[in-house]
């Protein structure tokens, strides 16, 4: 009995810490946090990472852009990230802290809580590394407390941009700390410009989307307030909200690891050139936007791209390489099985000519497995995005089950209801959501009225409620089921070369007596059946 009354009173510190320590180990390792811990808190330690002032700095030394200009307060606002996090999250009044009260300040900002409180601590930090650089926002708080009171006040389109890379660099932290080296390396920052007119025009600061490919991002002069933003990220871009927690997460691990041990296989995925730049309609803009909609294994994967750019490795078709058209499409992506995205670049059939930007426009598709060769629609689950100029995303509404169509030429002879050729997505035959025709010519884009597998919404701009047809500019498709995947199609494709090489082998010994053979009794019989035959003795 005094084993069990000892048991049940525990101190009230005891029973902090084990709160503390269960909320902390849902969301990462105790013992990286421990280890992180005793590192910090020695500062005169002979560790890489003394303090949490280095612990959390981003060292960048340039900056360059895929498309919009970088404003000149970025940098400072880059080095101050650190800082801010700092003294927002991981500061005590009297400067001095145990195991239990770093928990508090981890969890504080890394704990599972509500999307809008986490996206609230962002505004935070943003407003607090603005003040500390040097210059304002139109930020304001009613509150000291990060988890508590609103935030209102508005941004602007310069002040979108800068939140959107200071999220991107957040979450590539542990990349940069591995790749920018010296003073000639040279972050280069994603196209973000789709992101930004998707809010632009999502919170009615854009009335009409007709003239989106020639405006000036930056010269808007209405602006977008923090509420209708925050509509716009839970709708179109929620991946954001972790970008703070992930960002604290990785610059403690990394304080952990000494520099050589550092993660090879990190390393290993990201051989490719830092920020490359290259002509595939899916960009690192685009793969960071397409990120930021998922919540599985793929965010992590499209992220990585979003920072060195697409290699050749994911690439199964691209049709200014392997041929337009259904059949060239399917012996590229024929037994694969796995994710995929689809990407298709076109030009609307009413463009200016004068203009050769004007109209053109990317769609994407992902799903989740390979295509099949059917005369119905089949799949699992998709999305639909809008890429270029404007980015938008289209779920799966829950309704239909008509994701994907895929119908190369039947077999048989006659069809009293042939079947439409091509490709699609959504919809119902004869009024697909998207549907490629048989060459890779034309793209019919309908209005999402005839759809109930995806999401309403427009994905071309100024689409009404007409079908629109669309001239196809190239298409790619995009592979993300691993080496397995790829493993897999490989021996699908050795199989069926194997069987079509045994069909068109002949065994002439079957076919050396035409006159003892079954097929010319057969037509023997069919030229006159009321022969009278005499079998031969």
């Amino acid at each position: 009995m005094g084993a069990s009354s000892s048991t049940e009173q525990s101190s009230p510190r005891s029973q902090e810490q084990q709160q503390e320590e269960s909320l902390a180990a849902s969301t990462a390792s105790l013992p990286v946090l421990r280890a992180a811990f005793s590192k910090l808190s020695q500062p005169n330690s002979t560790t890489p990472v003394t303090s949490l002032q280095e612990a959390f700095s981003v060292n960048i030394s340039g900056f360059a852009s895929e498309s919009l200009p970088v404003p000149d307060e970025f940098p400072q606002l880059v080095q101050h990230l650190g800082p801010s996090v700092v003294s927002l999250f991981f500061t005590t009044s009297d400067g001095d802290s145990d195991w239990v009260d770093f928990l508090k300040r981890y969890n504080r900002c890394c704990a599972r809580m509500p999307v809008a409180q986490s996206l609230n601590m962002l505004y935070r930090l943003y407003s607090a590394a603005c003040r500390e650089a040097g210059f304002g926002c139109n930020l304001e708080f009613d509150s000291d407390e990060d988890d508590g009171g609103k935030v209102g006040g508005s941004f602007g389109s310069n002040e979108l941009l800068m939140f959107l890379w200071m999220c991107w660099i957040m979450m590539q932290c542990r990349r940069i700390s591995m790749r920018i080296n010296g003073e000639k390396d040279v972050l280069v920052l994603p196209d973000v410009k789709p992101l930004i007119l998707s809010a632009m025009v999502s919170c009615g600061v854009v009335g009409d989307d007709e003239g989106i490919w020639n405006c000036n991002v930056l010269g808007f002069e209405k602006s977008i307030s923090v509420q209708k933003l925050q509509t716009w990220v839970l709708t179109t871009a929620p991946g954001l909200v972790q970008s703070l927690s992930h960002y604290v997460r990785e610059k403690l691990q990394d304080c952990m690891a000494s520099e050589e041990n550092a993660d090879a296989s990190l390393l290993a995925s990201d051989s490719s050139s830092m920020g490359t730049h290259n002509n595939f309609i899916l960009t690192r803009g685009g793969a960071w936007a397409i990120s930021l909609t998922l919540r599985s294994a793929l965010s992590e994967e499209l992220l990585g791209v979003s920072f060195v750019g697409m290699g050749i490795e994911n690439l199964l078709y691209r049709s200014s390489v392997h041929g337009k058209g259904l059949s060239r499409f399917w012996s590229n992506v024929e037994g694969y099985n796995g994710s995929l995205i689809i990407l298709l670049s076109a030009k609307s059939a009413d463009a200016h000519e004068s203009d050769p930007s004007a109209g053109r426009w990317v769609i994407g598709i992902l799903t989740e497995q390979g295509f099949e060769n059917k005369d119905t629609y089949f799949g699992r689950t998709g999305y639909l995005y809008a890429i270029d100029p404007i980015f938008h995303v289209r779920s799966p509404s829950g309704k239909e089950q008509n994701f994907m169509y895929c119908h190369l030429h039947s077999t048989r002879l006659y069809e009293p209801r042939p079947k439409p050729v091509g490709l699609a997505f959504g919809g119902t035959l004869g009024n697909e959501r998207i549907f490629l025709d048989e060459d890779f010519a034309r793209v019919t884009v309908r209005h999402h009225v005839v759809d109930k597998t995806y999401q309403t919404g427009s994905l071309i701009p100024n689409q009404g409620f007409l079908s629109a047809e669309a001239s196809i500019l190239e298409v790619e498709v995009w592979g993300f089921g691993g080496e397995r995947a790829k493993e897999q199609q490989n021996a699908y494709k050795k199989r069926e070369t194997l069987f079509s090489e045994q069909r068109r082998k002949v065994d002439l010994k079957n076919f050396a007596n035409w006159e003892d053979s079954p097929e010319k009794l057969m037509m023997d019989m069919m030229s006159d059946p009321n022969k009278v035959r005499r079998e031969d003795r």
